[in-house]
């Protein structure tokens, strides 16, 4: 390692809990003492791998994680960052401070560089403690400029208990890939809850360390985040890919909201449900566990005993001028539910409730809906891509005056605050807007319009936007979720989901199905993006389960309307 990189990587850039200040003059002296001679059994110290999140023009955030074994606060930690696998050509090497991967932070070490790679590059990289090398990590910068293309891999909802990640092992192999997109649950705060997951993996068994089948806390929550990230395919989609990640309901609490009266964490399904001391606790000790294991450059202030100055998710990215994307995050500061708390009938189906247009209703709160806006107004991107956890298109059972939303959950329970979305969506300086959603566990393929109400296919000025639903990797998809709670209910009422009742009652949507599981990929170039849809089986082994291409779409941008494309 010359010095003038050293010289480099002191002016700034580079920032973790524990990263060692260098003096200039020493900086020769420590490039020489990074080990060299390796061991590459690295599962006896790096545990859970690496991963790489938040990539920058200039820079990422790399993860690992140290074996509570093998940990002794004595022995140095470093990281490697060069331009090829054999770690030939070294771009960065750092050793992190004393106490890194230490219990505080449940043996997490995140270190985020800035200003210290060049745009729109793969690097591999590798973490060192002790003689012992771990597994060798992918990471990608961010392009500027005017990039021709770049390719999302978008995931949802991976219930571990629920399936295996076939799904994760096909992404993880594709090297089309430049940046994964992950919209959410990516842990199930459950394990055994009857309305979401019959454990039919006796391979798949967790047991929170509570003993509860819900977790109560900081210590349940890593628990969760540990065993998920002990699968392997979804180690080797981690060391892969650069993640770019949201939250959504279940790394917190299912269906989740922030209760004002009370200043406390929403949560109805929860045991803590009447104790608001005990959900402010919940939502930060979630918080937390998201942070230490989810490598991103979410705003940290651990001093904060608020959860909503604790930390502040919602973030942007710039791929050149060809596309801009804001990750929302719609559960921390959305009001409750409108119709009331209960399962069937108020969150979902709510009969005879109609409070779901109030103005009142937020899901974004007042400092995020400003963000979002000032992003949109100033993007000149040629496409700006929103990802966002629930269904931003009307989805209702039967037609016209009769309809009834199927899920006030989504933004079907926020109906003023979507159309002031789409009111902005609609602006002449907003180009090509592209929703990407999870949450509801189904691929669909649906027009944004300025107003539902408004039925002529042919006024293109209605049209605002495209929003494109990956399905879940593993958790039960909407059929079975409200066959476990619908029971008894007529067959008429599930027979509503079919696709073809879902297209007839819903025209702005053009394509649906709930009925299998797997990913997406979104596609930008200059001139389309381009959706395709892949299902892979999540009840066989996932070495051994095959991927399906089941759509296809685009939207190009001369064209008002969707395309679908041959598979």
């Amino acid at each position: 390692m010359e010095r003038r990189s050293f010289l480099r990587m002191l002016g700034g850039g580079i920032a973790a809990t524990f990263i060692t200040t260098f003096d200039a003059e020493d900086a020769q002296a420590l490039a020489s003492q990074a080990p060299t001679a390796l061991r590459t059994d690295s599962e006896r110290i790096f545990d859970l791998s690496v991963a790489s999140g938040d990539p920058s023009t200039t820079g990422v955030v790399l993860w690992t994680h140290i074996r509570p074994s093998a940990y002794d606060a004595a022995t140095p930690i470093w990281f490697q960052i060069a331009s090829d696998a054999a770690f030939t050509t070294l771009v960065l090497e750092g050793r992190l401070s004393r106490g890194a991967g230490g219990p505080e932070r449940d043996h997490t070490i995140a270190v985020t560089i800035d200003g210290q790679l060049s745009p729109g590059r793969q690097y591999h990289y590798r973490f060192i403690y002790g003689d012992t090398a771990s597994r060798v990590g992918r990471c990608r910068t961010l392009p500027t400029g005017s990039p021709r293309r770049v390719k999302l891999g978008v995931l949802s909802c991976q219930d571990y208990t629920n399936g295996y990640y076939g799904a994760l092992r096909h992404l993880a192999a594709d090297d089309s890939i430049d940046f994964v997109v992950h919209l959410g649950d990516f842990i199930y705060e459950s394990v055994g809850d009857p309305r979401f997951q019959d454990m039919p993996f006796d391979d798949r068994w967790l047991l929170l360390p509570s003993g509860s089948t819900v977790s109560l806390g900081l210590d349940d929550y890593r628990y969760l985040y540990r065993s998920y990230r002990g699968d392997g395919h979804l180690r080797a989609l981690l060391e892969r890919h650069t993640l770019i990640v949201s939250h959504d309901d279940h790394e917190i609490a299912n269906d989740c909201y922030w209760d004002y009266a009370r200043d406390t964490l929403g949560a109805p399904d929860h045991p803590y449900a009447e104790d608001a001391g005990a959900l402010r606790r919940l939502k930060r000790e979630a918080q937390r566990a998201w942070l230490e294991y989810i490598p991103s450059r979410a705003v940290e202030n651990p001093g904060e005993t608020h959860p909503h100055a604790y930390s502040r998710t919602y973030r942007g990215f710039e791929f050149g001028d060809l596309g801009r994307l804001s990750m929302l995050d719609t559960r921390t500061y959305r009001t409750p539910h409108p119709c009331g708390e209960g399962d069937v009938f108020e969150r979902y189906l709510p009969i005879g409730c109609s409070d779901y247009a109030s103005s009142e209703q937020t899901l974004l709160g007042n400092a995020q809906k400003e963000w979002l806006r000032g992003r949109l107004e100033e993007s000149r991107a040629i496409w700006n891509v929103i990802g966002n956890q629930t269904l931003l298109s009307p989805l209702k059972l039967g037609y016209g005056s009769t309809s009834l939303p199927i899920n006030v959950d989504a933004w079907d329970g926020y109906q003023a605050e979507r159309s002031w979305l789409t009111e902005l969506l609609s602006g002449s300086d907003v180009a090509n807007a592209v929703i990407l959603t999870g949450d509801m566990h189904s691929y669909i393929a649906s027009q944004v319009l300025r107003s539902y109400g408004n039925l002529n296919p042919l006024d293109v000025s209605n049209i605002v936007g495209t929003e494109f639903m990956t399905p879940s990797i593993t958790s039960s998809n909407l059929f079975e979720t409200l066959l476990r709670q619908l029971e008894g209910a007529s067959g008429s009422l599930l027979g509503g989901l079919s696709e073809a009742a879902v297209r007839l009652n819903n025209p702005h949507v053009k394509y649906f199905n709930s009925a299998q599981y797997g990913y997406s990929t979104v596609e930008l170039t200059r001139d389309c993006c381009e959706w395709a849809a892949y299902a892979v089986d999540k009840n066989v082994d996932a070495s051994m389960a095959e991927r399906q291409l089941l759509a296809r779409y685009r939207k190009y941008t001369w064209w008002p309307w969707l395309v679908e494309m041959s598979t």
